[in-house]
């Protein structure tokens, strides 16, 4: 006889918002015992969850909807004028997948970035264990993409989850002395074409959170679709951005 097991999911006790201040949020798990694979996975970002470590999980905040999930359709995208500036100014730039898996280089890179971007927040001083058990699952499909200026010097890592019609964009972090070139906007540039490559459908950036300074770069690539009442759709509200033809 064939062992049915069902999903079952877990809501945290209110906590403050990461993202919105003087906000509470409640975040719901997918059962972490539960065995997860690539398919799960996959069906479970169709409904709007996000992958943090081995973790899946969505904002389930009964006064607040602001936290959206967005992703891009990667054969409908066109570059902005402002982001062909941006592939520009990294085109010297040579990229290298690899394995996710613990590297000396990566972890200095990645606490650098963060005592950068975070300093004095508790993020900005994470041990090995952190580093990895935030990025990578056992049962995701991850990898690494490497960026390097021409002399061999690492600029920019992106964390990429591979899905069965998506590539999700999991993390990147970057040289802060070379924020200027905008490395973090390239990474998401370089991921739509690598998706489109692959033969995949779809890039998920995670969440989009409306009056959240961090989360406005999201709105950039066009066109995006928005998880909104159970269904993924496009926002007309949104304003244009000047399209390069």
């Amino acid at each position: 006889m064939t062992r049915v097991q069902k999903l079952g999911f877990y809501a945290t006790p209110p906590h403050s918002c990461n993202y919105l201040p003087g906000q509470e949020a409640v975040t719901l798990f997918a059962d972490p015992h539960f065995p997860k694979n690539t398919r799960l996975y996959s069906a479970l970002a169709d409904c709007g969850f996000r992958r943090s470590g081995e973790h899946l999980y969505i904002p389930h905040c009964s006064a607040c909807t602001r936290c959206v999930p967005v992703r891009i359709p990667v054969d409908e995208f066109l570059p902005s004028r402002n982001q062909l500036r941006t592939l520009r100014r990294n085109r010297y730039l040579s990229i290298n997948r690899v394995s996710a898996e613990f590297d000396p280089e990566h972890y200095a890179l990645y606490k650098r970035y963060l005592d950068s971007r975070h300093p004095g927040g508790g993020m900005d001083d994470p041990t090995r264990d952190n580093y990895m058990e935030f990025l990578i699952a056992s049962w995701a499909e991850t990898y690494f993409y490497e960026m390097r200026a021409a002399d061999g010097k690492l600029l920019c890592i992106a964390v990429v989850d591979y899905m069965d019609t998506a590539l999700s964009a999991v993390y990147t972090f970057y040289d802060p002395d070379y924020a200027r070139t905008s490395p973090g906007k390239f990474a998401i540039l370089f991921e739509i074409e690598e998706a489109r490559r692959l033969g995949k459908k779809w890039l998920y950036l995670g969440y989009w959170i409306e009056g959240c300074h961090k989360m406005e770069y999201k709105n950039e690539y066009r066109p995006m679709e928005y998880y909104i009442h159970n269904e993924w759709q496009r926002d007309p509200a949104l304003p244009d951005v000047p399209r390069a033809r």
